[in-house]
Parts: C-alpha cells; structure tokens; sequence
C-alpha cells in the first residue's frame, strides 16, 4: 500500500508516482505532474509548518542558495532576457527540490522506482523495435543515414533513441542498470522468477547501451559497474577493484568488437582528440573547444563570473578572437565551466554544497537504499557533468531532481 497522511499528501504521492513514469516518456507529462504538486503545496495553507520543513532540510536550502546565487547574478548581466531563460530553466532549484524533499517518502520508493524502470522499459522496447526494423524511426531517432550537427549531435537511423536525445537517453539507460543490479545484489529476499526477470532487464540495458551513441552515458555505465562492485564487496575492496575490471574489460571489448556504433564513437573520439589542433570541427573538437574558450571567459572574471545571462555575448567574443572556425555556442557542455563562468567560484561553491551534502546524509543513513543510490547518484552525475551541462536540459535535471526528493527527503 501507498504510504500517506491525509487526502493532500495521497495526492502528492500518486502525482509523484506519475512523475516518475512519465519522466522518461514525455516532457508534457512529466512537467503537468510535477508543477501540480506545486502548485497545489503552493496554495493549500499550512505555510508555516512548511515553511520550516524547508527551512530544517539542509539540502533543501543549498538548493535554494544555489538558485539564489543565479539571482544575485543578474545584477551584473547585460543581456537580462537570456539571464531570465537561465533563471527560468533553474526554477526547479527554488521549488521543485526544496518542495517535494519535504513531501516524498522513503516508504514509496519502490513505487517510484517502479514507475520509472516500467517506463524505462517502455522506452527501451521502442528503441529495439526501431533497432530492429519493426517500427519507422519517429522523434529523436530521425531517419536516414548516420549525421552529425554542428555540435557534434549524431542522427540517424543508427542511433535508435526516439523519445530523448542520446545525450540523455544513455545516461537514463544507465541510472535503471544500476537501479536493477543493485536491486538484485541487495534483495535480501527475491522469487527466483523476479530475479531472473531483473538480471535479463540488466542485460537488455546494459545491451541496448552500445546500439545507441551516447557516450557519456556509457561511461556512466562503466562507473555503474565500478559502483556496484564496491558496495557490493564493501567488505573487501580488493575483490572490488579486481571485480570491476573484469566485468568492465569484458563487456568494453565485447562492445568493441560487435557494435558497430560504439566501435566507431570509440575510434572517432580518439582521433578527435589526437587531430584536435589540426581538426576542431569534430564532436569531441567542439566540446574541448568549449571548454578552453569558457576558461579563457572565466578568468576574467573568476570570483563572480560574467552573469547570469551574458555567457553567449561574452563567449562569442572569446570564440572569434582565439577559434573563429568554431561556432559559437550558448553554454559550454560541461556544466562546471557553465557555473563557473556564469557565477565565477563563489557559484560553484553553492553549486557543489549540494553534491557535498547528499553525499553526507547517504553515508550517515542505515536504509541500504539511501546508502547505495545516495551515493551512487551523486557520481554519476560529477562524472558526466564534465561532457555536457546536464543540469540544465529537461530531462536529465528532473531525474537528478525527482530521485534527490525521496532519497535525501526526511520522512
């Protein structure tokens, strides 16, 4: 049964659970359920005692802190109107985090998770089907040969991902890996039938992992296994070294060798990186490119940052002066180099307060699901935050959203 107090917080927890299912299916869905609870937190009284939950969680206020700081910011940005999107794509910052910290349950986890490995399912079956033939490629699996933008984003037939961008899909892909695996090895009690029915999702992730283009995903994925292999042997870490390299050499050079597609992302990255002086125009070119240029932009003004809005003027400076050949960009995929030219050090400091402190109620907490996903999660996402601001995009900043809330809540 739902866990709940009263008629509100029955609500909350149902419009929680759809959250959870639609985030990977559908941006409307996931958006109607989450700004529904809201709204409804917002304007069903009882503001004081609110008010305080919010107030006596830690993680709640470093997220609003954080928020705050994006604010404080406009005061020293030109461009106001992009200033507002940034502020904008951070609401969730201000609200969603501090709000739902205080009215999810540890309780329903398995209701939330449930909902969201169903929907992962759903959306894995679509891409096999595409993969396979039996249906036409739709949304973000485009048809036709394998392309690749000016950004370095692939399309194509190829890259069978049709409700979300491989830049996201495969991150997703990997968190439910980990979720089964980790469901799995930490049962204490499982049917035979429901355990062989996990391990053969795990493998159709874990599958279904190398026929798309994902990279940072995939490396998510290694640090899934590495993870994993810690907690599980957390009594012996030498079995836990030797473990995750086993698993990890098998399944790279069994990727290496039958997938087409990682096969070649794995050649074309090295070769990015090798013919980077002579070739910038390439996926990882971009993005190394990106990189020094928002340095370059940050030690200008490396305690307060440029402001909140004004990263796309000021870049574009830098860009035509140092790599003209390069387009510019409005943010620089790499959300540590986002924060710390937008809001300098003082901005990143708020910014990773809440990594830090996710990081301490998970090790404190006795709950082996609050231990293992509270951290495992955090990881995952300082690991991947190098190649792409995913904090920023819908989808992946409401999964690091939507699993913060019940994993760090306090009831």
């Amino acid at each position: 049964m739902i866990t709940h107090e009263n008629p509100i917080d029955r609500i909350y927890q149902y419009l929680l659970i759809a959250a959870f299912f639609f985030l990977p299916l559908t941006v409307v869905g996931n958006n109607i359920a989450i700004w529904l609870i809201t709204i409804i937190f917002i304007f069903s009284g009882n503001y004081k005692v609110k008010l305080q939950k919010i107030i006596n969680h830690k993680l709640a206020v470093a997220s609003i802190i954080f928020f705050l700081v994006h604010v404080l910011a406009l005061v020293w940005t030109e461009n106001i109107s992009w200033g507002l999107e940034i502020i904008r794509k951070m609401l969730p910052f201000l609200l969603v985090l501090p709000i739902f910290l205080t009215i999810s349950r540890i309780q329903n986890s398995k209701y939330y998770i449930a909902a969201f490995l169903l929907a992962i399912f759903i959306s894995e079956s679509l891409s096999y089907m595409i993969w396979l033939g039996f249906i036409e490629p739709f949304g973000h699996a485009s048809g036709g040969t394998l392309s690749t933008d000016a950004y370095g984003t692939i399309s194509g037939m190829s890259n069978p991902t049709p409700l979300m961008s491989h830049v996201s899909y495969n991150p997703f892909l990997a968190f439910g890996f980990y979720l089964v695996v980790n469901k799995i090895l930490s049962a204490k009690e499982m049917k035979q039938s429901e355990r062989v029915l996990y391990t053969f999702f795990a493998f159709t992730m874990a599958f279904n992992m190398f026929i798309t283009g994902g990279r940072a995903g995939q490396v998510m994925f290694f640090c899934a296994i590495i993870v994993i292999s810690f907690q599980y042997f957390k009594g012996s870490q030498v079995k836990a070294i030797i473990t995750s390299i086993l698993v990890s050499v098998v399944i790279l050079l069994s990727a290496y060798s039958y997938s087409d597609m990682f096969h070649n992302r794995v050649n074309s990255g090295f070769t990015d990186v090798v013919n980077f002086e002579e070739n910038r125009k390439t996926s990882v070119g971009y993005r190394l490119t990106f990189l020094i240029n928002s340095y370059e932009l940050f030690k200008d003004s490396p305690l307060i940052g440029v402001g909140t809005g004004d990263f796309p003027a000021e870049y574009e400076k830098v860009n035509l002066a140092t790599s003209p050949e390069v387009p510019a960009t409005v943010q620089p995929h790499n959300m540590y180099m986002l924060v710390l030219s937008q809001l300098g050090i003082i901005g990143l400091i708020s910014f990773l307060w809440i990594f830090f402190l996710q990081f301490q109620i998970a090790l404190a907490s006795k709950n082996t699901l609050i231990n293992h996903v509270g951290v495992a999660m955090p990881i995952f996402f300082l690991v991947i935050m190098w190649s792409d601001s995913y904090l920023l995009g819908h989808f992946t900043s409401n999964l690091f959203i939507l699993f913060s809330s019940f994993i760090y809540s306090n009831r």
